[in-house]
């Protein structure tokens, strides 16, 4: 936890917060901190700056908080991602957090088995815990949108080409001769498919309301491998 996440129902004034659940126990048993220590702190969707721990005991923290600093900007991308087994789906989740991503998009997949979409990491709750810990890890503050799509051809001949407009659309795709770009300067939305890659309807569907197909080189990586190299190299 290289930054403590705060909401807005911990104020207990305005410049002063009290944390008695797994932060309090992070702050005293992972940092160590004694009254006086400043802490890296950031409120939840808003600013960050730094807490001063002015209270302790064996129940709680308090901290004495600035917040004038904004989060780190966002990646100008949309991602779209097949769902993931499970147990990938979390680190994802808290990949793409750390990384910058702020719009998620999970959507079905021929190779997506159905059993992936009763997993509780779905649940709204579990979700947002996945990307607050992506958040913490990265000291940033602001969550990401998640959006389920759960069928693939109404989502992508209804909804997906308007998502794209003004972005340039790229889908990961090993069977392809084109390189994936580097280091670009313009928004984009990313589709990236399930282990084994979409189908080729699947691809079909996509070139033809405008992506390009993209490759990274010619090992084939993992969804959780996939997902960092490509952001990197775009961005």
């Amino acid at each position: 936890m290289n930054l403590i996440l705060l909401q807005p129902d911990d104020f207990i004034s305005e410049c002063r917060v009290r944390l008695s659940d797994h932060r309090r126990e992070h702050i005293q048993k992972v940092h160590r901190a004694e009254v006086g220590a400043i802490l890296s702190v950031g409120l939840l969707n808003g600013n960050m700056g730094t807490g001063t721990l002015v209270g302790i005991n064996e129940t709680s923290v308090e901290l004495e908080v600035e917040l004038k600093h904004a989060p780190p900007p966002a990646l100008p991308l949309t991602l779209i991602l097949a769902l993931p087994r499970p147990k990938m789906l979390k680190r994802t989740l808290q990949t793409i957090t750390a990384m910058g991503v702020k719009k998620l998009v999970l959507i079905n997949s021929y190779r997506v088995e159905k059993s992936y979409w009763q997993t509780p990491i779905l649940n709204p709750e579990n979700l947002r815990e996945q990307l607050i810990l992506g958040l913490e890890q990265a000291k940033d503050t602001i969550l990401p949108e998640v959006r389920i799509e759960k069928r693939f051809k109404p989502f992508v001949e209804d909804e997906l080409k308007s998502l794209i407009a003004g972005t340039r659309a790229l889908l990961a795709h090993p069977k392809t001769d084109e390189l994936c770009p580097s280091q670009i300067h313009e928004p984009a939305t990313l589709a990236i498919g399930p282990e084994g890659g979409f189908i080729e309807y699947e691809v079909e569907k996509l070139t033809e309301i405008g992506f390009g197909a993209v490759h990274i080189g010619p090992r084939i990586l993992r969804v959780e491998n996939a997902v960092p190299a490509l952001l990197a190299r775009l961005f």
